[in-house]
């Protein structure tokens, strides 16, 4: 556990000194979260709040439609971001069509983390023929583009929020098992794993209480990058009509609708993809802020 609680003591009690091998810089580095990093949270909560409470806002309707203002501008009065090309608002849509990427992002990459830490840590420690047969199967997994094989499954089992969710946690469980894989076969034989053998504990006791307290900090730092990943798979799959079927919104499908009138009204498509930038330039910025205060050493590369 002793990972856990140095992670959790640099990122939440940064008085705490770090170990004397590490550089003064790295030191003043880990105290401070930083602005962008500020920014970038106070984003994604914002957006997630909004998509939340949705039904409570002071928003308009999504679904309705309004033929004689379509293509209004941003601030275009009370359509603050403007509307689509049948008169929708986009603000509006926006925020309900952060509903499903979000749930998507908050949930798919939790799956893959979950079997990631499973096979790729059974593959680790046990090695041999389990290594073996974890191998095979991450490679069957790289043979298909995760694009083309999540719009194959799609087409067969339905496009429903449900199937997106399970498919995507599945094709992106392969870097989680990579590194989960990678860093048990780093701690296997230390000290710490060889006494539990000698006292007696058996493998599934060394997994969990040895072994997944090292493994989980880098695998969590991997999982908000899998978040956007699978917020631009989803986009990318309703652009090409393979997501939720309209006119549930979501901001790959918003993008869609406005592609055809790039030309004449831009801001119908570049508003979402925006929207969708923002979303995904903050979870990465997030993601490398954490990922140098868990390891500072890497912070200063």
């Amino acid at each position: 556990m002793s990972a856990v609680m140095t992670l959790f003591r640099r990122l939440f009690y940064p008085k705490y000194e770090l170990a004397d091998n590490e550089s003064e810089a790295g030191k003043k580095k880990s105290q401070k979260f930083g602005l962008v990093f500020w920014l970038s949270l106070s984003w994604i909560l914002v957006i997630t709040f909004s998509a939340i409470f949705a039904d409570f806002l002071p928003i308009a309707d999504p679904m309705k439609s309004d033929l004689d203002k379509k293509y209004l501008g941003p601030f275009s009065g009370e359509y603050w971001l403007g509307t689509d090309t049948i008169g929708r608002d986009l603000l509006s849509r926006m925020i309900y069509g952060g509903q499903i990427s979000l749930t998507i992002a908050y949930t798919a990459p939790v799956i893959s983390l979950i079997f990631g830490l499973v096979f790729g840590m059974s593959a680790g420690y046990f090695g041999g023929r389990t290594d073996a047969a974890v191998g095979i199967y991450v490679d069957s997994l790289l043979a298909f583009p995760n694009i083309v094989a999540v719009m194959a499954v799609l087409f067969v089992l339905d496009a429903n929020l449900l199937n997106i969710i399970l498919v995507l946690g599945f094709f992106g469980m392969v870097n989680d098992i990579r590194i989960s894989r990678a860093v048990t076969i780093q701690y296997r034989n230390r000290e710490f794993v060889t006494a539990a053998r000698a006292q007696g504990a058996s493998h599934l006791r060394i997994l969990i209480r040895e072994l997944l307290p090292n493994v989980i900090i880098p695998v969590l730092a991997l999982m908000l990058l899998g978040m956007s990943r699978v917020i631009i798979i989803e986009g990318a799959l309703a652009f090409l009509g393979v997501g939720l079927p309209p006119p549930t919104p979501s901001w790959g499908r918003m993008i869609a609708d406005g592609f055809s009138e790039l030309e004449f009204s831009p801001h119908v498509t570049f508003v979402p993809s925006a929207w969708m930038f923002l979303t995904i330039l903050s979870i990465n910025l997030i993601g490398d802020k954490l990922r140098s205060m868990s390891d500072p050493r890497t912070g200063n590369v």
